[in-house]
């Protein structure tokens, strides 16, 4: 079995321990919370014939915010950096935090995701997309686990 560290970050409040808790089991919650420095489990899943154990850090905060600790980035085989479509101030950091992860873990997957799909109409997410950047990785929604788990198969399908 092949062991991935994979590590979900962005900006607070866009749906990153959503994420999380619907990948690793199906559950979500209408209640804010913010993270308090990391949270990890880990899920295995089948990718190209082989069982890729997938350790998840869910990670609190901003990418290059001083209070996450460097060391949390370590080791990272592979990055979910997600913003919240309905939040365009959640996509202006988008390239500077790319190009410091990009530094901080050279070789690393990087999947761009935008978050909270069910809130925005067909119009407000073509909007929303257009305002982005780079192109998005995937389109989610936490709330519905719409391409949740397709975000992760892709990532580990990548990493093998």
């Amino acid at each position: 079995m092949i062991s991935k560290k994979v590590i979900l970050t962005g900006s607070f409040g866009v749906g990153k321990t959503s994420i999380f808790n619907q990948f690793l089991f199906q559950k979500f919650s209408d209640k804010y919370l913010t993270t308090i420095g990391v949270k990890v489990n880990k899920k295995t899943v089948e990718a190209k014939g082989q069982e890729v154990s997938l350790l998840v850090w869910d990670i609190a905060g901003e990418v290059t915010q001083d209070k996450v600790p460097t060391s949390y980035f370590l080791g990272a085989s592979g990055i979910i950096y997600v913003m919240d479509l309905s939040r365009p101030l959640t996509f202006e950091k988008l390239d500077s935090d790319i190009a410091y992860l990009e530094e901080l873990l050279p070789g690393a997957a990087i999947k761009i995701v935008g978050n909270k799909k069910d809130l925005l109409s067909k119009e407000e997410l073509l909007e929303a997309q257009q305002n982005i950047s780079k192109k998005l990785d995937a389109i989610t929604s936490a709330k519905t686990g719409e391409n949740i788990p397709d975000l992760f198969l892709n990532l580990a399908e990548e990493l093998v």
